[in-house]
């Protein structure tokens, strides 16, 4: 056998990853492939991360978003990212249901990890997403979102709550579903040229 099975991936995770994300099974070893290559430990660093990032975002500053995305998918809090953590940072970030995508977008502001969401997170993050925006397209976006801080303000209004108040996860996935601009607020997606 020698060293194919270190390299190739396990097929409870290939199953997992199928079920989880609408990725092929091609695109998943490919992934593995380079994964392996580019972190031959088997773990991404949030350093590392952070560079993978960048490159869907070359004309923008994607460290900070990178980092609260990394946050956001290392869910047994080791400071690393596995090969499935990763995939599914990827997927979800990518495309993936409404629902289950909202899920991880809960779980991107909820910063310090209590399971609510306050105004103040909602700001962190709204920071990060901006950094994502091109300089030419921030200057074409509406006078009531032109900042960050507009931004948030925006937002945190579809839920309906007081400044100091705080959103759990049902009612973050229920304001977001029923308005569209919510939607919009909470990512970026870059302008398809």
């Amino acid at each position: 056998m020698g060293n194919t099975t270190s390299s190739a991936i396990s097929k409870e995770i290939l199953e997992d990853l199928k079920l989880t994300t609408k990725f092929t099974e091609m695109e998943i070893c490919q992934w593995y492939e380079n994964f392996q290559k580019q972190c031959p430990t088997g773990r991404i660093s949030p350093e590392e991360f952070e560079e993978i990032y960048a490159r869907f975002f070359p004309e923008a500053d994607a460290k900070s978003y990178a980092r609260h995305v990394f946050r956001s998918f290392d869910t047994n809090d080791d400071g690393t990212l596995d090969f499935k953590e990763y995939i599914i940072a990827l997927h979800m970030t990518s495309s993936g249901k409404t629902t289950r995508k909202l899920e991880w977008a809960f779980s991107l502001f909820d910063v310090d990890k209590n399971g609510y969401i306050n105004k103040t997170e909602v700001k962190e993050i709204c920071q990060a997403i901006f950094k994502l925006i091109p300089e030419e397209e921030q200057k074409m976006l509406p006078e009531d979102e032109n900042t960050p801080e507009k931004r948030a303000n925006k937002l945190w209004a579809y839920f309906n709550k007081k400044d100091n108040e705080r959103l759990a996860e049902g009612e973050f996935i229920k304001g977001v579903i029923e308005n569209e601009n919510a939607m919009r607020l909470i990512q970026y997606e870059p302008v398809k040229h």
